[in-house]
């Protein structure tokens, strides 16, 4: 098998105090964001229509917004969804018709055609938005009752708690850039999950292994050994889903554009958590646990 690293030794783990803290302000600028701006919602999340124009002669995002003038639509969103085409999302709450009307009256300088228009009321937005974090929470949930069942309850914490990091850290930069969230983006976060808890899974069961065939080593020593020896496929594996996500960021488009970079920001931070967040947090309860056995000795 194709190998990068072989027979390495980095100290990993005695790194992870400088890891906390890149993850510690990574965060904290994120929750920062998070309270003074917010988070960008698109129509999915905070209701609103949206319609799909395609235009017969070139024309440009500014020259869209600039006939837009009709006051009912408010500050329009453009974004190119392919040659000459282009999404048009307004806050306005019409039917698709009003708003239609108005858009036409608008750009009837220029000749287009209509693709698509959709409609999301602002409670069914606030309903979504609702059942959408619900999902992510479930699923974190649902995680930490199964790696329970197969390893351990303290494995178990360390990867909810290196999921947690991830989703926060990708969300904190969503915030800060403003980037929309939208359905698109809610999948790239759920996948995010899995791809992060697949990489640390593949550790933990390295852990678990050199704990029964290495048992006179201390327990930080079995992880750093663990970590080194999965570090070829975890690098091999998360560079290969890098090249082909970079490749939607860079030609996706605008309408792939959410997904892409929310799968591309998942996979740096959860190949990184896996070895510096997940399994160096196993020390720091593997060592509470030693201190609680002392104190009752």
């Amino acid at each position: 098998m194709f190998q990068i690293f072989v027979n390495t030794h980095y100290n990993i783990v005695g790194k992870r105090v400088y890891a906390y803290w890149i993850s510690g302000l990574l965060i904290l600028a994120g929750l920062l964001s998070f309270i003074l701006q917010g988070l960008n919602y698109g129509i999915d999340f905070r209701g609103g229509t949206l319609i799909q124009v395609k235009f017969e002669e070139p024309i440009t995002a500014g020259e869209i917004r600039s006939l837009l003038k009709s006051p009912e639509l408010g500050t329009p969103q453009i974004q190119r969804s392919g040659p000459n085409e282009y999404m048009i999302r307004v806050l306005s709450i019409g039917t698709g018709d009003e708003i239609q009307n108005m858009i036409q009256k608008d750009l009837q300088e220029k000749t287009f055609e209509v693709r698509r228009a959709e409609i999301v009321g602002p409670k069914i937005g606030e309903e979504l938005r609702r059942k959408a974090f619900g999902a992510i929470f479930a699923a974190l949930f649902l995680i930490l009752v199964y790696i329970s069942i197969r390893f351990e309850l303290k494995f178990a914490i360390g990867a909810v708690l290196a999921l947690f990091h991830d989703v926060l850290i990708t969300l904190g930069l969503f915030s800060l850039f403003q980037w929309e969230i939208s359905m698109p983006v809610l999948a790239a976060f759920l996948t995010i999950v899995g791809y992060s808890l697949n990489d640390t899974i593949v550790v933990f069961d390295r852990i678990r292994e050199n704990r029964l065939t290495h048992k006179n080593k201390a327990f930080p020593d079995v992880i750093n050994l663990s970590i080194n020896e999965s570090l070829s496929r975890t690098v091999i594996t998360s560079l290969t889903t890098f090249l082909v996500v970079l490749i939607l960021v860079l030609f996706g488009g605008e309408v792939l554009f959410g997904f892409s970079i929310a799968m591309l920001i998942g996979i740096i931070v959860g190949t990184y958590s896996s070895s510096f967040v997940a399994s160096p947090l196993l020390i720091i309860w593997d060592k509470k646990v030693r201190q609680k056995d002392i104190k009752k000795k």
